[in-house]
């Protein structure tokens, strides 16, 4: 570890703020007057991040560390921090007009971080990431990543159908997806410096590489739901929620939902409560562009399916749109009532 720590005594109540980075995080200490108390350069190992706090203390009694990307190059570093009792905040990187006044550096990013931690702006807490919601959240990034490639196969996998020689075409003509890719799989291509055979290929080789990636979100899904349907039954139990909608939101309340302090608190995190959007004589909202996308989509879903088979919604649907509503605003407030509504249920899920 590296240090260049002033000499000046210790004050109470410092702030430390943490600039990570792949392989080294980058700590500055402030006072609580926001005077300079020290750097330091911490490699990203549990030894590294055992010096980092014994040379915070060694400074003073710490208020709190302020932690830059507590959900990538920070997240070790920030479970290590709370499992030791100590208070951690998740920062903000330094917005564009800052850094165009003072440039940027890792010191500079860290100091900007403690600041935050200072003046109170920095008020969230990171995600435990030791149980339930961190299982489903690495099962749903696996999942998605799968989805991902599947698509890009399938739609490489109808590029060379449309492309290829005429009579591939006609012998592949106006078969189902799943009799497309078990022919495709089973060719037996020729010298693939031949077009047509390269061609043949090319199929078999997206082919297998689809039935692959089926398989393995078949496989992700069904553990998916089987850790919902034991973890979440109250969440499932609601109309237009399935073990996908209900991973994500579990998966945006973290394992520490106390962090979230109340259900318009939930709401603004996943991108549904209304924004103020009012000037002059107008008095108007806006829709809320920020938040967890993940959730948001969630939600979306949910609204979604409640629009088209809940009895109920559809009578609020056709009331509002009559009062002249755009689809747009009803589904916006259909969000907000969702969020309101899962949000207990979803506390009461990862509190027990």
């Amino acid at each position: 570890m590296t240090s260049d720590s002033m000499t000046q005594p210790p004050r109470e109540g410092i702030a430390i703020g943490v600039d990570t980075h792949r392989d080294t995080h980058t700590a500055v200490a402030l006072d609580a007057l926001g005077g300079w108390l020290g750097r330091t350069v911490i490699p990203t190992t549990p030894a590294g991040y055992r010096d980092l706090v014994s040379w915070a203390c060694s400074l003073g009694a710490v208020r709190a560390f302020g932690v830059e990307g507590t959900g990538s190059h920070g997240a070790a570093l920030a479970r290590q921090l709370r499992a030791g009792g100590h208070a951690v905040l998740e920062v903000d990187r330094p917005d564009r007009a800052t850094r165009r006044r003072r440039g940027k550096s890792d010191p500079i990013d860290a100091e900007s971080a403690a600041r935050q931690v200072l003046a109170g702006t920095a008020t969230t807490l990171p995600k435990g990431g030791d149980g339930t919601a961190e299982a489903l959240r690495l099962l749903v990034l696996a999942k998605r990543s799968a989805d991902k490639s599947r698509t890009a196969a399938n739609n490489q996998l109808r590029s060379v159908v449309l492309t290829g020689p005429a009579g591939l075409r006609e012998e592949l003509r106006g078969l189902s997806r799943a009799a497309l890719l078990r022919r495709c799989a089973a060719f037996r291509p020729g010298d693939p410096a031949d077009p047509a055979q390269a061609a043949r290929l090319a199929l078999r080789t997206l082919a297998r590489r689809i039935l692959a990636l089926d398989a393995e979100i078949a496989d992700t899904t069904r553990v998916i739901a089987g850790i919902t349907a034991t973890r979440a039954p109250a969440v499932l139990a609601r109309t237009g929620v399935g073990p996908d909608v209900a991973a994500a939101l579990l998966v945006t309340m973290g394992d520490n939902p106390d962090r979230i302090g109340s259900e318009a608190a939930f709401a603004a995190l996943c991108g549904v409560s209304p924004v103020p959007a009012s000037s002059g004589l107008r008095t108007r909202v806006r829709l809320n562009r920020g938040g967890d996308r993940q959730a948001n989509r969630a939600l979306h879903v949910v609204v979604l399916s409640r629009m088209r088979w809940h009895a109920e919604t559809r009578a609020y649907v056709e009331r509002r749109t009559a009062e002249g509503r755009s689809t747009r605003e009803v589904m916006r407030c259909l969000k907000r009532y969702v969020a309101r509504e899962l949000y207990p249920l979803l506390m009461a899920t990862m509190r027990a």
